[in-house]
């Protein structure tokens, strides 16, 4: 990441490229997800946070149907809201998120952005669904926001053909500052839960990235759908364990769904837990998060089993898992806010003699949509 505030270069490229102030700036939070892996797909439950780490879309209308996007970090884009063809790279976000709008009969207009993040890219954050989120609100500032979520998910899912959940669209859109958000991802009800001051979430970025383009994110989706179906449920958050430990299903496919069932129940014991004011039984849980997606989703890492091994050790530390959609990028951990320093240098010096890697360590508040 810069050192210069994302929302500071967004407007300064909004200069440069079109030679005046930007009308607008639009704010969308990268998230974290506290616990609750991978479930959102399955209609269970998520404990994410949205992150003070954000991308920033400095704008102003045009008066035709031009839309112009300048960024940091991709080549400059340009199309015209009534042009519904696919684009090439990440302007297709862009894309896909004016051709939604206009086909759920909202009126949209040509304009100039320029977007600039905080967020590290592919590391697990939602980059993508805060550039979705972000786009959207840039086009239609007062669309309610659990439409928006939808709105993006569609792109993400439709567009971009990644089959993700809904989780990282809803949070960014709807967060509220100081409180993770317990989603029911079936019903969207949601219950928000206050960080208590005196506990640090820290982000434990690896530096090594995945891609979720490619097979293995839908393959833990179909292997998920697979089990459903065989049991004759519509979600797989309808089976219980005694379904699926009775059921002939494939052994890799039985240890999934197991998976997707005890964190369900881990999520919710964690929202609880949280309300209480008890982070030592929140970090447990995320251990047992940590020790599920690595033995029995099978979506952690080298990397991701070291730096979680590494802040279990370190001062402080309640609990830490991988977050996101596995494989590398980042993992989370609850922290004794006054152990925090230590805890960042022995977790960095840990994780360095076990991987040779430095790690990217950051106190993360949850900031509002």
């Amino acid at each position: 990441m810069a050192d210069r505030p994302a929302r500071d270069r967004a407007v300064e490229q909004f200069r440069k490229a079109f030679d005046r102030s930007p009308h607008v700036l639009v704010r969308a939070p990268g998230r974290v997800n506290l616990i609750g892996e991978h479930t959102d797909y399955n209609g269970g439950f998520v404990l994410p946070m949205a992150l003070d780490q954000a991308t920033f879309i400095a704008t102003e209308p045009r008066d035709d149907h031009r839309i112009r996007v300048v960024s940091e970090d991709h080549r400059p884009v340009g199309f015209s809201t009534r042009d519904s063809s696919a684009e090439k790279g990440w302007g297709n976000y862009a894309k896909g998120m004016v051709v939604r709008l206009e086909d759920a009969g909202l009126e949209t207009t040509g304009f100039n952005a320029a977007i600039a993040t905080d967020i590290p890219i592919g590391a697990g954050l939602s980059s993508s669904a805060a550039l979705e989120v972000g786009i959207g609100l840039a086009i239609a500032a007062d669309v309610d926001r659990v439409e928006l979520a939808h709105h993006a998910q569609w792109v993400e899912n439709e567009w971009m053909g990644m089959p993700s959940g809904i989780m990282d669209q809803l949070i960014i859109a709807t967060a509220t500052a100081g409180h993770a958000k317990l989603i029911d991802c079936r019903s969207l009800d949601s219950t928000d839960h206050q960080i208590p001051e005196d506990v640090a979430v820290v982000v434990l970025d690896t530096t090594t990235r995945r891609s979720l383009m490619g097979s293995e994110y839908a393959e833990r989706r179909a292997s998920c759908e697979r089990v459903a179906h065989a049991l004759g449920v519509q979600l797989l958050r309808d089976a219980t364990l005694a379904e699926i430990n009775d059921a002939a299903l494939d052994v890799v496919d039985r240890a999934r769904a197991r998976h997707v069932i005890e964190e369900n129940d881990r999520t919710v014991l964690a929202a609880r837990a949280l309300a209480s004011r008890e982070p030592i039984q929140v970090g447990q849980l995320m251990k047992e998060s940590h020790t599920s997606m690595r033995n029995l989703f099978d979506i952690s890492s080298p990397a991701l089993n070291a730096i979680v091994e590494a802040a279990d050790s370190a001062p402080g530390c309640y609990g830490a898992r991988m977050t996101g959609g596995g494989f590398a990028g980042c993992a989370v951990a609850l922290v004794d806010r006054s152990s925090l320093d230590d805890f960042i240098d022995e977790t960095t010096t840990s994780y360095r003699i076990s991987t040779g890697l430095s790690p990217t360590i950051y106190p993360s508040y949850a900031a509002g949509a």
